[in-house]
């Protein structure tokens, strides 16, 4: 049984249950899909957490990306606050560790991405979008896993491909403040799963850890939606 996490945000009690969970439901290999410490308040104790699972794949997501140098991330006050934040919070060597890790993978013939195949950024919707044939990118896998967007879906894309995303382990942006992440069975079959967690101490957590940008992220947690845009 495949556990299948991303976009875990440094979200170590969301953590916690989702593993807790995947454990009693037989799983006995992880697949890591990205995001790991970053916009959370237990950085570095969630790496850590994830380094002592077994049989774990991991790639890299936007996050791992920007870590090294900043400036390859957003010009924006959040990112750039949160970015600086997370890098005192974890080791040179964890960075660098992280950094460079794969962009994607494939496991049992499937594709496994942060965004899409080909990019960490851009990424599949819940309904269908004008750019999803560049996104798949000629790829041959019947089924593609991808995060980013912290919103649980599973649909059909073009030529019957399986798209899912599993959702976010801590940090979901679809109105619901359970932990999300998905299990695959050695058939095949992948079942999408949400899990209860103590939401309310993560936010207070962010709000005594992390200084000036602990009230956006709070809130984001709070209510299990992203930030107007």
């Amino acid at each position: 049984m495949l556990a299948v996490l991303y976009d875990i945000h440094g979200n170590l009690p969301a953590l916690e249950a989702v593993l807790a969970d995947a454990e009693a439901a037989g799983a006995d290999r992880y697949f890591l899909g990205g995001d790991y410490s970053s916009l959370g308040a237990w950085p570095a104790e969630t790496l850590g957490r994830l380094r002592e699972l077994p049989n774990a794949s991991w790639i890299r997501g936007n996050w791992e990306r920007w870590l090294p140098d900043m400036s390859a991330a957003p010009d924006i006050e959040f990112v750039q606050s949160s970015g600086a934040w997370v890098r005192q919070a974890l080791s040179a060597g964890d960075i660098a560790e992280l950094a460079a890790l794969p962009p994607t993978a494939t496991i049992d013939g499937t594709l496994f991405s942060h965004g899409s195949p080909i990019s960490d950024m851009r990424s599949f919707m819940p309904e269908p979008a004008d750019d999803e044939h560049e996104l798949i990118d000629g790829a041959g896998e019947r089924r593609l896993v991808f995060g980013h967007t912290h919103v649980q879906f599973r649909r059909q894309g073009e030529n019957g491909i399986d798209l899912v995303n599993p959702g976010s382990v801590g940090l979901p942006f679809d109105g619901d403040t359970r932990a999300a992440y998905a299990l695959v069975d050695d058939a095949g079959e992948l079942e999408l799963r949400r899990i209860e967690y103590d939401h309310e101490r993560t936010a207070a957590a962010i709000r005594e850890r992390m200084g000036d940008v602990a009230e956006s992220l709070a809130e984001r947690i709070d209510t299990a939606t992203p930030p107007p845009s």
